[in-house]
């Protein structure tokens, strides 16, 4: 049976993370690599239908259970590992390495689970391994938000766990399958555990919080692994629940609103990902097979290139020290290649022919129009105009091209970051070009062809109107150190009013009870060191308790007093 438990793609990569501090320093990036390209390989290896078995209990478990949707995640997934690994090969930080496979183990775990059990525990280890990953800035600002990720992830992982208890008890059944559209407790405490990494709005903002303040390498990781482990499961359990449809619609325009507004690189493409995360959602909602493809298409595209321009980004926060675009500028002769990258991966995602995003998102956005929903398609067709305004043109133009150069010295990037940038750069392009590369591994055959007529003009038109429109009115994107609110403003405001009537009074109410019982038994001490003197107040008030033998009289009053106090209240 230990044997058979490597073959989980998870367990080696949690097999990695307990030896990888018996490494020494100098071969622990090579070694780490090691782990997720075994992942890799045995996610390849396995064939649909492959379960490997356990069991808790009376409960049978299903560690493992490979079809074509948790294929397709778990080689996605893997892969990021795999490039995110190259990536950061330079970094000696052996909590993130550490963390960084655990958080990979937890994602395919939660990929590959066949129960609900089991998808609980790997969720749970997706939450704390991440959490590393923001805190190993060392930051205040990163160790605050931090907190705040950690308390967002506690409180899903609460709802999904309560509603896993709940749904077992009224079920019996641990089974992971595609619930019926029902509002009972139970599905509705699942829909928002899995709601809460997903980050549906308003319940988004650890996502926007925590991302930009997470470490250059981390944030890579982060972009792969919990919101797409979320969407596998809303395919894998909640496929044509239509509110889904209006629940994604509102994260594709509310995300790419703030990343039009913001000024920071790594804000714009964190609030990125969730307008991205709208069309995935929107498309599940809709739950035909066209649109579930169209849905982990756009999860693989988009662990991809937005890995892309993390990293593109990531580049010029290592050489420059700084993500604001207000002190930033210029760059184009002093990190050209980055540049060069970071267009690949601004391209894929606005969905240029030739790219990744070209072959998937159309999949997704037409499988929503053929369902009826029309305005929800036309509304994510305009959101795609403020995708390629905001990550295809604002930041390049600003960060690269605008006048305001920077003028400090430039760090050296090192030579491994390049290499993990143009390994998934080449993949971007040849999914573009070559759409059954990836077609070959959704959950459903698929005839789609996005190489038409219709949408190559579709998307040129976007494209050709969008850059004349940023180019008319640019300055009005100008970089400024501003802040922009989210909703958490609220919940911020809150907190003052919150920590006193739930903690402050709480506190006050456990120290006044432990004030009372202390008073109480001294008193109590005092009153019980000779109870002869109020037992028989009419004795001498020198008798010991320890020795005085008190007459018949007394005994009889005391039980007389106590049948009367009974009877009183008995009574009464």
């Amino acid at each position: 049976m230990t044997i058979e438990l490597l073959a989980i793609p998870g367990v080696l990569l949690v097999l990695g993370a307990a030896l990888l501090p018996l490494i020494p320093e100098k071969l622990r990036s090579s070694v780490f690599l090691i782990f997720p390209v075994a992942a890799l390989a045995m996610a390849a290896m396995h064939q649909d239908g492959y379960t490997l078995t356990g069991a808790i209990g009376n409960y049978d478990l299903i560690l493992l259970e490979v079809d074509s949707l948790s294929r397709v995640f778990g080689l996605i997934i893997a892969f990021a590992a795999v490039f995110g690994g190259i990536y950061a090969y330079h970094l000696k930080d052996l909590g993130q390495q550490c963390a960084a496979l655990l958080y990979a183990a937890g994602a395919l775990g939660v990929v590959y689970a066949g129960d609900l059990f089991t998808l609980i525990v790997y969720w749970e280890l997706m939450a704390v391994s991440s959490t590393w990953l923001i805190w190993a800035t060392r930051t205040d600002a990163a160790r605050a938000a931090g907190m705040r990720y950690l308390v967002y992830h506690v409180l899903g992982g609460g709802l999904l766990f309560a509603g896993i208890i709940l749904h077992v008890t009224q079920t019996g059944s641990l089974a992971i399958e595609s619930f019926e559209q029902v509002y009972s407790i139970s599905n509705i405490l699942i829909f928002l555990g899995v709601g809460v990494n997903a980050a549906f709005i308003p319940i988004h903002t650890w996502l926007s919080d925590a991302y930009p303040k997470s470490t250059i390498t981390g944030v890579i990781f982060l972009n792969s692994f919990t919101t797409k482990s979320a969407v596998y499961v809303l395919i894998r359990m909640f496929p044509g629940w239509d509110i889904l449809i209006w629940i994604g619609v509102i994260m594709a325009i509310y995300g790419v609103m703030y990343a039009v507004i913001c000024k920071d690189i790594r804000e714009i493409l964190t609030y990125h990902i969730i307008s991205q995360l709208g069309f995935m959602i929107a498309a599940i909602g809709v739950g035909t097979e066209l649109a579930l493809n169209g849905a982990a298409a756009l999860a693989v595209s988009n662990i991809l290139n937005k890995s892309l321009l993390f990293m593109a980004c990531g580049a010029v926060l290592y050489a420059t020290g700084t993500s604001k675009m207000y002190h930033l500028g210029g760059l184009v002769k002093k990190l050209p290649y980055v540049l060069g990258l970071y267009l690949v991966a601004s391209l894929s995602i606005s969905g240029l022919p030739l790219f990744t995003a070209f072959v998937t998102k159309p999949m997704a956005v037409t499988a929503i129009g053929y369902s009826g929903y029309d305005t929800a398609m036309l509304l994510l067709i305009f959101v795609s105009i403020g995708t390629f305004l905001s990550v295809g043109l604002k930041l390049p133009y600003y960060t690269w091209f605008h006048a305001d150069s920077y003028d400090k010295e430039i760090k050296p990037i090192p030579f491994n970051m390049y290499i993990g940038m143009g390994f998934v750069a080449v993949v971007c392009m040849v999914i573009g070009i070559a759409p059954s590369t990836l077609y070959a591994f959704l959950p459903y055959e698929t005839d789609f062809n996005p190489y038409t007529i219709y949408l190559f003009v579709e998307i040129m038109q976007i494209a050709i109107m969008t850059f004349i429109g940023f180019w008319m009115l640019k300055h009005l994107m100008k970089g400024k150190l501003v802040i922009a609110l989210d909703l958490d403003w609220f919940y911020r405001k809150a907190s003052p009013a919150a920590y006193r009537m739930f903690i402050k009074s709480t506190d006050g109410f456990f120290g006044w009870a432990e004030k009372v019982v202390l008073n109480t038994a001294v008193l109590s001490t005092k009153v019980f060191r000779n109870p002869m003197t109020w037992l028989n107040p009419f004795g001498n008030k020198e008798n010991d308790a320890t020795t005085y033998s008190p007459g018949m009289e007394v005994v009889m009053s005391f039980i007389l007093v106590c049948f009367l106090a009974f009877s009183l209240f008995y009574f009464l």
